[in-house]
């Protein structure tokens, strides 16, 4: 039964993958909840835009709720027996005047049907009250569900006749966020899909570029074909498409710096883009020049992010911290930048000194699943967060293990602010060439980003992009 498609050359989602989520968190809560406890989620809202009646963007589930259910439609409930595994949704039931307006009031029936669950009741007036105490729960289970790097709480589930139960909403948050970070093969597939058409939309973007267009049209390239080939709706972020000195803000692309610069020639590309599918994410960052052509000091700078991406790639297996890959690729950066005269001195007391944070000031990737920005990334073994610079912005601490997803994602950017601090303190400006550095100001930064999959035989790249300065020439050449 096949739970999301959008046709013929799209990937075709079984409702299996949401059945199999529901075993496994039924199966995490068994033997660590009482008898008779029921999970009930509530599922996001479609909101219009401030004040107005206008939806600003089509609605998007809410994470937590799709990974148990699958259900793409807004306003609708979930519950979860754990003692007998049974699932239960409870849709709005919706106003005639849907049918003019929205189109087709699908019945009760259709939601069993469609999400493969044991029952579906329309939430009227006490019904989920009612449903709950004829399956016999005594104790609900709620999630409420604080993120970690937006400091966001996502508040439990509150219903009519929720006061007339015993409920609590502590317990839910770490088996469930936990059972997020390890994807299944039927999650695997849709992420192996979502970046495949990230590739796809990055190699359009780099085949239609030119010195003269705007950013924001490679931008509505990237979108289109997401869109058009690929039938992703969403995208999983804001696009940066930045160009020239553009690429040396991280999270460029944003309402202050809105993808609006015209490209020159002899400009480097920063495209970190990536559409989602069904809900799972992509993140792709692709560098490249936009005349197709790099110069000497562009090639020294991408090949060095080129190493360090590719090093971390190649040790990137379970049983490794975090931590220690973000220091491999700081490692591998100054060993570059030494070599290209940039940087004077011991590679090691550099790191030790946070030299390389100088460089690249942000953390070296993070979870990637229903979110861009994945949940669980300081549960399990995770330590906590260092104040250093650059490793206070670690989106994970955690030790690699198989069935994480996670992006690789050094760069190396030429920061004013930074590189003026660090030419100021008496600890970086020994290591810094101030003359060789100063050349590189105004021409961005360099990032390299791929979406893998941890194993134990080694972490599987789902990025299919010409990568190495021979392929891209070749690629932009052709």
């Amino acid at each position: 039964r096949m739970s999301f498609d959008r046709g013929a050359n799209t990937l075709h989602i079984k409702v299996d993958l949401f059945v199999k989520n529901r075993k496994r968190l039924v199966e995490a809560l068994r033997g660590k909840v009482p008898a008779k406890s029921v999970v009930v989620l509530q599922g996001g809202q479609d909101k219009c835009r401030y004040n107005t009646d206008s939806q600003d963007l089509p609605f998007r589930q809410e994470s937590y709720f799709f990974w148990a259910f699958g259900v793409h439609e807004s306003e609708v409930y979930g519950a979860i027996d754990v003692d007998s595994g049974k699932s239960i949704l409870f849709p709005p039931r919706l106003s005639p005047d849907f049918a003019i307006w929205e189109g087709k009031i699908n019945d009760e029936e259709w939601f069993k049907q469609k999400y493969a669950v044991d029952e579906a009741h329309f939430n009227d007036a006490n019904k989920i009250h009612d449903v709950l105490l004829a399956i016999g729960a005594a104790n609900l289970l709620l999630l409420k569900a604080e993120n970690t790097d937006s400091g966001n709480t996502l508040l439990p589930a509150n219903f009519v006749g929720l006061d007339k139960f015993k409920f609590e909403d502590s317990t839910l948050y770490p088996i469930f966020a936990e059972l997020r970070v390890f994807k299944t093969d039927e999650e695997l597939e849709v992420l192996r899909y979502a970046s495949k058409i990230a590739s796809d939309a990055h190699k359009a973007a780099m085949a239609h570029i030119k010195p003269g267009l705007y950013e924001y049209q490679l931008e509505s390239i990237f979108r289109h074909t997401s869109y058009y080939t690929g039938g992703c709706r969403h995208l999983a972020y804001t696009c940066v498409a930045a160009s020239g000195c553009n690429g040396a803000i991280i999270h460029y692309g944003h309402a202050n710096a809105p993808n609006d610069k015209m490209i020159k020639d002899g400009d480097m590309c920063l495209f970190d883009m990536g559409p989602e599918y069904n809900c799972y994410a992509s993140d792709i960052t692709t560098s490249f020049p936009a005349n197709g052509k790099f110069t000497d000091n562009q090639k020294l700078v991408y090949n060095a992010v080129l190493r360090a991406n590719r090093t971390v790639l190649a040790a990137a297996k379970p049983g490794v911290r975090w931590q220690d890959m973000h220091l491999l690729a700081e490692k591998i950066l100054l060993e570059d930048l030494k070599a290209g005269g940039l940087v004077v001195g011991d590679v090691d007391e550099m790191v030790k000194a946070r030299l390389g944070a100088v460089f690249m000031p942000h953390g070296l990737g993070h979870l990637v699943g229903l979110d861009v920005h994945d949940v669980g990334a300081f549960l399990g073994d995770a330590v906590p967060k260092s104040t250093l610079p650059g490793l206070k912005n670690l989106r994970t601490t955690r030790t690699l293990q198989e069935r994480m997803v996670i992006t690789i994602e050094p760069g190396c950017y030429f920061i004013d602010t930074l590189l003026d601090a660090a030419l100021a303190d008496e600890n970086l400006k020994k290591f810094v060439v101030a003359d060789r550095v100063n050349q590189f100001r105004g021409q961005g930064g360099i990032r390299i980003e791929d979406d893998v999959i941890i194993w134990a035989k080694g972490a599987e790249n789902m990025s299919q992009l010409p990568r190495t300065v021979e392929e891209i020439e070749a690629f932009m050449a052709a």
